[in-house]
């Protein structure tokens, strides 16, 4: 698991800075490298063996130096001096990294990497929630294609979409326009769901029977 999380850092055997993430400021950088380690770490504090998570904290680390030291020109260590704190724990003082961002007339936001004791906790709770099931409505398309009805001639069964690229293909309105193409330029759609007769009829240019 370890070398699993590790490699995620590592760059030929060696951590190297996460490029996606290096136009960031400071303290999305800091608080990106925080929440996926705390994650980790507090998910493993049941194990006998956590203490052996020093090894991701120390690559982790490492590649969050060197991120900050390439989007600043400089180096590894002057980043850990400047972002270099103490903080109080339950387990004594611990160090750790952060960086804070200041804001006019509110309290600064402070993001922090590290600084959680490396101890099994027997009494840790794991809290694997199941997904809420959050209903995300579907798409109006696709509601038109569940009911499986003609939007021209209002005949039921397999369906297709014609589709064109923007409304002004559908021409001028008058007699010239087509009657498929007068629904969608009412309609203002892109799209219509049509079956597979008025389908043919659109693309070889015959007359379709109009209800809708």
């Amino acid at each position: 698991m370890i070398q699993a999380k590790c490699s995620r850092y590592l760059q030929r055997g060696q951590p190297a800075r996460r490029t996606p993430i290096i136009n960031r400021d400071d303290y999305t950088i800091v608080a990106t490298y925080g929440a996926e380690y705390r994650g980790i770490v507090q998910y493993y504090l049941l194990a006998g063996d956590v203490q052996r998570l020093h090894r991701l904290r120390w690559v982790m680390l490492s590649s969050l130096l060197r991120t900050l030291a390439s989007k600043h020109h400089s180096t590894p260590t002057r980043m850990a001096r400047k972002h270099q704190a103490k903080i109080i724990t339950p387990s004594g003082p611990r160090v750790c990294f952060e960086a804070t961002l200041h804001r006019e007339g509110r309290k600064p936001l402070v993001a922090r990497f590290g600084g959680i004791p490396l101890q099994r906790q027997k009494t840790a709770v794991i809290d694997d929630r199941q997904p809420d099931g959050l209903h995300h409505p579907r798409k109006e398309l696709i509601t038109r294609l569940l009911k499986r009805r003609c939007e021209l001639c209002e005949q039921t069964g397999h369906m297709n979409v014609h589709h064109v690229r923007t409304l002004a293909e559908l021409g001028p309105p008058g007699p010239t326009q087509p009657a498929w193409a007068a629904v969608m330029a009412r309609r203002k759609r892109k799209a219509l769901v049509v079956c597979d007769t008025c389908h043919d009829h659109i693309h070889a240019g015959q007359p379709t029977t109009l209800t809708a």
